[in-house]
Parts: C-alpha cells; structure tokens; sequence
C-alpha cells in the first residue's frame, strides 16, 4: 500500500498565509524533524517561540508575531486599505496576557468588543474600529467607520448590534455608509450643524455629485490626483449644472484638509444667499 508523500512544510505554511502556530503546521502532519530541516536550510523562519513563518510572509504580520502583538487600530485601518490619517506611529493591540514588546507604538491593552481567537495577529474590523474610536479624534476616526461601511467591509445594523460604549458607540449611532471618500466623511460631519438636507452621492442628470446642499447647491470635492481627462468631464458637467439652476462649489484635498474655514464660508455664504433654495414657482395669470 502506497503512503502519501509528505507535503513540504513551506506549502503547509502557504496555506495558513505564510505564518503560523508551529502547534498548527504540526497538527496538519509538519513533523518536528522537517520542521527543524526546513528552519535550518532557511526555507522557514522562527519568529518568535511556538511560531513559524515563509521569509516573504506579510513584514506586518511577522512584526506583530516578533512583539508579541495584534495589528489594530488605525494602522490595521491603513493596512485594510481604508482611509486614514496617517498617524505618528505604528498602532497595535495587545491582551493582558501577552508579553507585547514594542516601545516604538502605541499599544492598546483594553478589552476587544469581539475576543481573539488563539494565533491571531490582526484585528477583524469591529475591533479595529472600537479601538480607532478611542484612539483618534471623533472626525479621524468617523472617517475611517463610514470607509469600513462604503466599502461593505461590515454591516451597519450589525455593527449597531455590538455592545459599544463612549466614542465607539456614538461612532455606531452616527455613521453612514454613503460616503465615498474619506473628505466626503469629514465634509458631512463638519456641516451638519447647518441643519439644511444633505444628500451625499446625489444623482443628478445621470451623475452622482459628492454632496446636494437643500436643492440646488451642489458640493464637488476633488481628490489629491483629481487631474486630465476625469477633471475636463468634470468640469463640463458643473456648467451643464449651473446652466440649469444648481450653484456650483468645487474644492480639492487641500482645501478641505488645510483651509476649511475657507470651504466653510463658501458654503455659508451661498446658503446666506438662498442659492440652495429651489426657484419658488411663478403663478400664472396672477395680478
């Protein structure tokens, strides 16, 4: 009877995602002889005690496994692909029973909303953004909520359903998924005080516009690489707006990040003015 060759343990540890629990690999027939063979000709690392890793594994995940760490906060956010501000430095979790040692971040000791499993060097994302709420002020971290809920990365009822407190909950209370960006985010917040309609990826004429102030005044805020082609249509549709009622602000990164009390007095102004009123209608035949 023919026996199964042995799989490597190089493809045992690409199946997990390039690292792992040695106790994982062995349970999934990784012997301590090849394991030892294959640490020792330099085809498998040993990152730290009990764990075992490809060189090319992920350099984020190998620092958590080297300190002793969860990746979370708002550099699992940045890591997830979601937008942020970059922060001062590396931010990563750890439990009171970890030896966590990693001087050069902030690390955060508190209890996560959804517990970690054994072997688990990265946040899911309810935990990466209770952490996020307690970490950044309410406008950096209200970003990175509403580009976890655009991106569909997790449910909005569902996340409501999380027993979160302080900033987190309040977070969970006010977020909304519509946001396509993360300056459409800061925009929405910052002009709420307004207490005027605001309608985020309104669709007009067959195209979406970032922000519809009342019913005419519509907000255009242009990215960092808002350039070419896209920036020649973009333009060409601001006129066919204007040619039919609609005022028109269009700001850039810059603007809203560095001078928005600029931004903000356009707004007010032409909210001063009535321009994001719609034409109250003639009556025909009247006196």
């Amino acid at each position: 009877m023919r026996t199964r060759p042995a799989v490597s343990i190089v493809s045992l540890l690409r199946t997990e995602g390039g690292i792992a629990r040695t106790q994982r690999i062995a349970s999934r027939g990784g012997s301590a002889h090849r394991i030892a063979r294959a640490v020792a000709g330099g085809a498998v690392l040993r990152p730290r005690r009990g764990w075992l890793a490809l060189p090319d594994a992920d350099p984020e995940l190998l620092f958590a496994v080297s300190h002793g760490v969860v990746l979370s906060c708002v550099s699992e956010a940045a890591r997830l692909g979601l937008w942020t501000i970059a922060p001062d430095r590396k931010h990563v979790a750890a439990s009171g029973a970890a030896r966590a040692d990693a001087p050069e971040c902030t690390v955060h000791w508190g209890t996560p909303v959804l517990p970690r499993g054994p072997g688990i060097l990265a946040d899911p994302i309810q935990n990466v953004l209770q952490f996020v709420a307690a970490c950044r002020p309410f406008e950096e971290a209200l970003v990175v909520w509403e580009s976890a809920l655009n991106r569909g990365m997790v449910d909005l009822l569902r996340l409501r359903s999380l027993p979160f407190t302080g900033e987190a909950k309040r977070l969970a209370e006010v977020s909304r998924p519509y946001a396509d960006s993360g300056l459409e985010s800061l925009v929405m917040s910052r002009l709420r005080w307004l207490r005027v309609r605001l309608v985020p990826q309104a669709h007009l004429f067959g195209h979406r516009v970032d922000l519809l102030i009342g019913d005419r005044l519509v907000l255009q805020i242009d990215g960092a690489t808002h350039t070419g082609a896209q920036r020649d249509a973009d333009n060409a549709f601001d006129a066919r707006l204007r040619l039919r009622g609609y005022h028109v602000i269009r700001v850039g990164y810059a603007q809203v990040m560095d001078d928005w009390h600029e931004v903000q007095l356009l707004i007010m102004e032409a909210v001063a003015q009535g321009l994001h009123l719609a034409p109250v209608p003639s009556r025909i035949g009247s006196r």
